[in-house]
């Protein structure tokens, strides 16, 4: 699939990596982070108008961002109905909206793996729109810069990076998903030893 995407956004161009990021943000399994690296790479080549590549890939990945918020937003109501009373949803709504801002902008090219559920829980817990598009912009810009930037100085051996890559968002992710359950040990122990005085 990404061979065939890569041959494509040598034929088609920018437009096609707007549209690649675009179905990529809204989950679709695209390999976004390959056409972004390939895309620098492919600059550095001359195939590509890098500034283009990276004006046009922001504009697709934020409309799929938005869309996803978007989502998340108008299911508000049937997830308040389910969920609202809930001593889980409670504690975790409150827990994301002190921590969106971080959490928006390191899911956007740190953590890309769970970048998805965090739009749609910013939409669903009714976190601000303006708020979660200044995050949204900063992580992904850093995301097409930092990938791309990559792809573009290593030019021909992008696919080493793009493995690179893949490999290290793996170990984020665990080391996210270890760090937030020491967390959640962390504050039932100290909620358990306020109950106890």
């Amino acid at each position: 699939m990404s061979e065939f995407l890569l041959t494509q956004v040598i034929n088609f161009g920018t437009p096609l990596i707007g549209l690649i990021l675009l179905l990529g943000a809204l989950g679709f399994p695209v390999g976004a982070s390959v056409v972004v690296i390939a895309a620098g790479a492919f600059s550095q080549q001359g195939v590509l108008d890098w500034p283009s590549a990276v004006a046009i890939g922001l504009i697709g990945v934020m409309i799929g961002d938005t869309l996803s918020y978007s989502m998340g937003h108008y299911a508000k109501g049937w997830t308040q109905k389910r969920f609202g009373n809930s001593p889980t949803w409670v504690n975790a709504s409150e827990s994301f909206q002190n921590n969106a801002g971080w959490a928006i902008f390191l899911t956007r090219w740190l953590v890309t793996a769970i970048a998805i559920p965090t739009n749609l829980i910013a939409g669903g817990s009714g976190y601000k729109f303006s708020h979660f598009l200044f995050y949204d912009v900063t992580g992904e810009l850093t995301w097409i810069l930092l990938y791309g930037g990559l792809g573009y100085w290593f030019g021909s051996e992008w696919e080493l990076v793009y493995d690179f890559i893949s490999n290290f968002g793996g170990l984020i992710l665990g080391l996210v998903i270890f760090g937030f359950g020491i967390k959640q040990v962390w504050n039932w122990q100290e909620k358990k030893k306020l109950a106890a005085i």
